[in-house]
């Protein structure tokens, strides 16, 4: 178990991750789709703060930097 800010920085990703994921599932875009589910599977495996936020950071910024 974390401590509360790995527990709210995994449930602000995790809405995250639902938001690209749902966005990718109507679009038919496999990138926000994969990275919506990362972003929602991530926070379960890292349980280090300062290493969650980079992972999920870059997991967010990946559909706005690689374009289909």
């Amino acid at each position: 178990m974390g401590t509360m800010n790995t527990l709210m920085f995994g449930i602000l990703f995790g809405s995250v991750g639902v938001g690209y994921f749902i966005y990718g599932k109507k679009q038919e875009r496999l990138i926000p789709l994969v990275a919506g589910t990362g972003l929602c599977v991530v926070p379960y495996f890292i349980s280090n703060l300062y290493a969650m936020v980079i992972v999920c950071t870059i997991i967010a910024a990946t559909p706005w930097l690689v374009r289909e």
